[in-house]
């Protein structure tokens, strides 16, 4: 029988992206998948605090070894913002969030336009042992409008430096180069290890 993994997300598009990486070797069941579980609140300053502390939380609360996750968008012009708060960074729709991002870069010249999603991946296992945290990072810049129909959040205005945004890439090409893939493939000797029964992070 395979390992049940929580992967503590409701977002659709991050959970086909674990999947894919996982494959067959755990079985990956969502927040969706289980009765309501009290929220954990991020009320910690870094990714890795905030994936930490989900991971722990929901691992207590389900018996199951967790995975949790925190990501954003870190702008240098905005001095890192909106960093740990990108999913609220304005209310509303993704729609919203990166209006407002493109009208506090109005007027900054392309070359000042840097920025990187960041991606904290931890696993932790009931029993508050050792948890295990993988960060990714993906480079690119802001654009000035957004492009394509793929992705979400702010995936249309954030500039490849092939010159793509990540939302005109598929799933799958996006999976090999972003923040979240670049933390998946670091954690997947961690999950597969788990599949396998040997210690995780051993």
């Amino acid at each position: 029988m395979k390992p049940r993994l929580l992967f503590a997300t409701t977002n659709p598009g991050k959970l086909r992206e674990l999947r894919g990486l996982v494959g067959d070797a755990v079985e990956v069941v969502s927040l969706s998948d289980l009765p309501p579980i009290p929220e954990p609140v991020e009320d910690q300053d870094t990714f890795e605090g905030n994936a930490e502390k989900k991971a722990r939380e929901y691992a207590e609360a389900t018996g199951l070894p967790a995975l949790a996750d925190d990501s954003g968008l870190c702008v240098d012009a905005l001095g890192g913002r909106p960093g740990v708060y990108s999913a609220r960074y304005a209310e509303g729709s993704d729609k919203a969030r990166y209006e407002k991002l493109l009208g506090e870069l109005s007027g900054v010249p392309d070359d000042e336009r840097t920025a990187a999603f960041v991606c904290a991946l931890c696993l932790a296992l009931p029993g508050r042992g050792r948890a295990i945290i993988e960060v990714g990072r993906c480079e690119g810049r802001i654009g000035h409008e957004p492009r394509g129909s793929h992705g979400f959040g702010y995936d249309p205005v954030f500039v490849l430096p092939q010159g793509k945004a990540l939302a005109e890439l598929t799933s799958e090409e996006k999976a090999g180069i972003s923040h979240r893939g670049v933390a998946f493939r670091k954690m997947r000797p961690h999950l597969l290890a788990l599949a396998g029964g040997s210690p995780v992070g051993g």
